[in-house]
Parts: structure tokens; C-alpha cells; sequence
């Protein structure tokens, strides 16, 4: 599958580079591509990541770049499958799903990736298990967003459509858990049922 990850940093570096190795085209998308370093996966300016790309993961910092890059790149990702990783921490909604919404309105949208710390999506199993990621979109494009979730190496956990602020509301529970165990950013979660 063809792949652009805008964003370079933590989270889109090890998603991406995971993606990778199971065997997706990956593209890092960046303003300053000369300038980045994601373990050898290919480098791009943004334009040139997202054309012909399949799927896009925003893993930018949330609020000011998310508008800047739909300013300019919205009619690339509109009718595309787009992952939101970002959050606007410290804003009344933390998913972008309004502003992609409006900017791409036939862009298929997902909230994952964005509940649980990088360290996470470089070693996503304790003790053999795997952790679960929850994440919400289309059922038309849940098998998709579970094999790319599987290719991290998470066990994917589906809430159903349009349950953005239920997502959101796991963030806040893994900041707080992280910080309550002393800053181990290693947690994770796992639905367990009969």
C-alpha cells in the first residue's frame, strides 16, 4: 500500500518506519525534507509524499500545523483515507476531524494512533501480548485501518463510527496513568472479554 506520513517526529517516525518493514511504499512527507533522518525510509516534500498515496497519517503537532498543511495540501488528501494522529492539547476538541472535514470534505476519515505514547509503536507487546489501539471510522474502511494497525504489531480495537471524542477521551486516561506510575510512557491497554 502506498503511504505518506506527514511528520517526521516521534510518532510518524515510528509508525512509518513500522510500516515499512511490513512492507508498505512509505513516503515521509516534510517542510525541510533535506534536513530529516527517519532510518533510512524516503524523505519528500509534502506535495511530492502525498501524490499517489493511498492512505496519509497526519502526525504533526496538533492546532497551528494542522491548519497550515490543510491550507495548502487539502485538495491532495480529499477522498483519500486519512489517519489523525495529531492533538491539539490543551484545546476543547483534540482530533482535527472538523478541520479535515471542511477542508477535504470527501476525505475518509480515522482518529488512531493518537492514544498512545511512540514508545508504544516501537514496542508495541508486554510480555509477548500485544497492546490495542483504539480507533474509529468508516466500516467500509475498517479492515484496512485494522491490517495497518496489525503492522505496528497493536491488536486493533474498533469503537464503531464517528467516535472521535471517545478516542479522545482514552489520550486523557493514558496521560494520566503515565504520569500517576511516574512517567512511564510504556502503558498501554487491552480489552479483555469472555
Amino acid at each position: 500500500m502506498r503511504i505518506a506520513v506527514i511528520g517526521t517526529g516521534n510518532v510518524g517516525g515510528a509508525v512509518g518506519r513500522a510500516w515499512a518493514r511490513a512492507g508498505h511504499d512509505v513516503t515521509f512527507g516534510s517542510r525541510h525534507p533535506e534536513g530529516s533522518d527517519v532510518g533510512g525510509t524516503p524523505v519528500a516534500g509534502i506535495a511530492e509524499a502525498l501524490d499517489g498515496a493511498e492512505v496519509v497519517l497526519l502526525a504533526l503537532p496538533g492546532g497551528g500545523a494542522v491548519d497550515g498543511f490543510l491550507a495548502e495540501h487539502a485538495a491532495a488528501v480529499d477522498g483519500r483515507l486519512v489517519l489523525d494522529a495529531t492533538n491539539r492539547v490543551g484545546a476543547p476538541v483534540v482530533n482535527a476531524a472538523a478541520q479535515i472535514a471542511a477542508a477535504a470534505p470527501n476525505a475518509r476519515y480515522v482518529r488512531a494512533f493518537n492514544s498512545l505514547g511512540w514508545e508504544n509503536f516501537v514496542e508495541p507487546t508486554f510480555n509477548g501480548v500485544a497492546a490495542d489501539l483504539f480507533f474509529t471510522g468508516s466500516p467500509a474502511d475498517r479492515a484496512t485501518v485494522e491490517g495497518l494497525i496489525s503492522d505496528v504489531g497493536l491488536r486493533p480495537a474498533y469503537l464503531g463510527a464517528d467516535q472521535h471524542a471517545v478516542v479522545d477521551g482514552v489520550v486523557s486516561l493514558w496521560f494520566t496513568l503515565v504520569q500517576a506510575r511516574g512517567g512511564n510512557r510504556h502503558l498501554a491497554f487491552r480489552v479483555l472479554s469472555d
